[in-house]
């Protein structure tokens, strides 16, 4: 097998390579990996790739050595060196000190007390959007799915209602620009949209192509003219207690502003939008699992963990070397990329026994879907009472739970993701 399929997001709308990542562990567990040109993306110049457990837990927790500013946290390059410094304003691509004053600023809105005082309208909501197709009989899972992670991120951002479409479509376009379906997303009906909304429509970029015949990066200023005017006009009028009024408070700068809503409306949608339809997958195709959760719900909690390691949202995250440095026998040099690949990482035999198996009851479950270091995911506990209400909901009000279809997968090298997934149950009818 050719490391650089690694690379290729072509490679993940068939499915995770894990008999790749299983042969490089074993064989070559930090390797060099080409990175050719993806469509009308032109080259960059390769990078380090690493696969062990330990060696991804060694990145992430040494950002002195493995920087998260240096280039940013994607494997593309950013295209100008001004868009490399714009997105370096995101706490994402930060390190200290400067991560954690960004951290500091909105961690009060996503403590325990918080996320428990949305814990019952999210399970709620969840009820709600499972009883609105009950009768059917029949749903795509990820169109159904996708509604609680805007809707529960609408309430921390303090968004309306009527806008919360436009989350949909930025998390679509940023994420999904390496899938043609997604690239050019654009559901939300400028009718229903609030002014704010509408003002903001107004702002989008008319094509994806710059005037010298460029793509547009996806996650620049430009391209997301239309997320940044919104950001800003949300932030005049924010809603006491929300994130925005957190970060208007903070005292943050203009593009530390842009860029922390960018991480919310963005990472903490399309995180959930693909791992909660993926866990279900992960259950559909474990019949025995599936049992096991029907017949004992109490291990709901262990389940998930189960899912996002089997499913891990986030395939691979970037790093910048700032020294030269040794990791898994080969020479790192400064300023080289090194690509940490968490999907291999929670398949790693050193770590879980038996890791091709779904078991809804392993413990202990050290997966690393939700990174590790300083930059632990801090949604991760609002994430895990989604995925449990919307999959708890599913199993008990929906019998008889099935594939109707084949799913079709998100090509992305970057977002473990799904377009579609039908499902069907019994119905009394």
């Amino acid at each position: 097998m050719n490391p650089v399929e690694a690379f290729l997001p072509e490679t993940y709308a068939g499915g995770v390579p894990y008999a790749l990542f299983r042969e490089l562990r074993a064989t070559r567990p930090v390797c060099r990996i080409e990175e050719p040109a993806v469509g009308a993306w032109p080259a960059g110049p390769g990078f380090w790739a690493v696969f062990r457990h330990a060696d991804v837990k060694h990145v992430l927790r040494t950002p002195e050595t493995f920087s998260s500013w240096l280039g940013a946290t994607q494997i593309r390059d950013p295209d100008t060196p001004a868009d490399l410094d714009f997105v370096r304003a995101m706490m994402l691509n930060q390190d200290s000190p400067g991560h954690s004053r960004l951290r500091r600023i909105v961690a009060a809105a996503l403590t325990p007390r918080a996320v428990r005082e949305l814990e019952t309208a999210i399970e709620e909501r969840a009820a709600a959007l499972i009883d609105s197709v009950a009768d059917r009989g029949e749903a795509d899972f990820v169109e159904l799915a996708a509604d609680l992670p805007v809707w529960t991120l609408a309430q921390v951002m303090g968004v309306p209602e009527n806008d919360r479409r436009l989350l949909f479509d930025w998390s679509n376009r940023v994420i999904g620009y390496q899938d043609t379906d997604h690239a050019g997303s654009s559901t939300a009906d400028p009718e229903e949209l609030s002014p704010m909304g509408r003002a903001a429509l107004a702002l989008r970029p008319a094509s994806a192509v710059r005037p010298d015949g460029r793509l547009m990066n996806p996650r620049s200023r430009e391209a997301l003219a239309d997320m940044f005017g919104y950001a800003h006009a949300l932030a005049e009028r924010p809603r006491p207690g929300s994130v925005m009024a957190r970060m208007r408070a903070g005292g943050l700068g203009r593009e530390e502003f842009e860029n922390m809503f960018f991480l919310f409306a963005v990472a903490g949608n399309e995180t959930l939008r693909n791992g909660i339809p993926g866990g279900l997958l992960t259950l559909l195709d474990h019949p025995a699992g599936h049992r096991l959760l029907l017949d004992r719900p109490e291990l709901t909690g262990s389940a998930v963990e189960e899912m996002l390691r089997f499913w891990p949202p986030v395939i691979d995250f970037r790093r910048t070397a700032t020294r030269d440095v040794e990791l898994g026998g080969q020479l790192i040099r400064r300023g080289d990329k090194v690509v940490v690949f968490h999907a291999s990482a929670n398949r790693d035999e050193t770590v879980f026994p038996d890791p091709d198996r779904f078991d809804p009851t392993r413990s202990p479950n050290d997966h690393v879907s939700f990174g590790y270091g300083p930059h632990f995911c801090m949604g991760a506990r609002l994430a895990r009472v989604q995925m449990r209400a919307m999959l708890r909901g599913a199993l008990d009000r929906l019998p008889g739970l099935r594939l109707a279809g084949e799913p079709v997968r998100l090509t992305s090298n970057f977002q473990n993701g799904l377009k579609r997934l039908p499902v069907r149950w019994e119905t009394d009818r």
